[in-house]
């Protein structure tokens, strides 16, 4: 199974296609995942792998958002109001920040790490 961060952007616009696309997509949603990091947070979803060709994406807008933990935000409700009309919780986790590492592709890595630990991702196969 190929397992693969689809990165929508950093800006905070681009919170607003991946509503979208938990809107259009709401029936292969598996989790609503904020990652958050020091004063920001990144808002994902995971959709379920495709039946042809075991392909399970991860949307993901990186570090786009203040963390709300920190600093409330309009943003982050409308992820939160998104994820509740799909009926799925949004799933909170404390991460490393993605400028400790040297390659976004490494940081994708630590992060499909820490999913896989914690059973939102699935092992290879």
């Amino acid at each position: 199974m190929i397992q693969r961060f689809i990165e929508l952007g950093e800006g905070y616009s681009d919170l607003y296609e991946l509503i979208d696309i938990a809107e259009r997509s709401n029936e292969r949603i598996a989790h609503f995942i904020a990652l958050h990091s020091n004063e920001a947070t990144s808002c994902a979803i995971i959709l379920h792998p495709t039946s042809t060709g075991s392909f399970q994406p991860i949307y993901v807008c990186r570090e786009g958002i203040p963390n709300p933990h920190k600093k409330e935000n309009e943003r982050f409700r409308l992820f939160e109001q998104t994820a509740a009309s799909i009926g799925k919780p949004v799933i909170e986790m404390d991460v490393k920040p993605s400028v400790l590492f040297a390659e976004k592709t490494l940081y994708y890595q630590y992060l499909i790490g820490i999913l896989r630990i914690n059973h939102y991702l699935p092992p290879l196969s």
